[in-house]
């Protein structure tokens, strides 16, 4: 059985050195709305990294799919995941960033985040392990889950709905 589900699983993913998450998504065949937004998404989070992307096998174009890209940096790694959900015109999606920082104190990359946004409304739990940061229009939050005296896990989630 765990064969099987290792097969599927195989099968529905397509691991990539693609230069892009768009690019892997194109090669796929993910539905042309979604992959302009995708492309927009990728670009402004400056992704680069290894890509993976998971798509039904036979109907790509129209139903949900999966993008995922990692990274590594001298001082931590990120991972990115995009899920997106084609619907006629439209496509919806949501995405999670999580990037693990080595070098910096939650407490540290939460003044780096209000100085270049000041209407940050910044919330503090548990004697300061975790701080969500959260604009004024709502448009994501970002949770600073603290991994040590020097370093930090931030998670960034965000869905979006255009056009509607």
């Amino acid at each position: 059985m765990k064969n099987f589900i290792f097969l599927v699983i195989l099968a529905i993913s397509g691991n990539s050195y693609a230069s892009s998450l768009a690019d892997e998504a194109k090669n796929r065949g993910i539905n042309k709305i979604c992959l302009n937004y995708l492309g927009q998404v990728e670009s402004s989070y400056g992704l680069n990294g290894l890509n993976i992307t998971f798509a039904h096998p036979k109907s790509t174009s129209i139903l949900p799919s999966l993008h995922i890209s990692s990274q590594k940096f001298n001082n931590g790694s990120s991972s990115f995941s995009a899920t997106l959900i084609p619907d006629g015109e439209y496509c919806y999606l949501s995405t999670v960033f999580v990037t693990a920082i080595n070098n910096q104190s939650c407490a540290e990359i939460a003044q780096i985040k209000l100085e270049d946004d000041q209407n940050l409304n910044v919330t503090i739990y548990a004697d300061g392990n975790y701080t969500i940061l959260t604009p004024s229009n709502g448009s994501f939050q970002a949770i600073l889950t603290s991994s040590g005296d020097n370093s930090c896990t931030m998670t960034e989630t965000r869905m979006m709905w255009p056009g509607k």
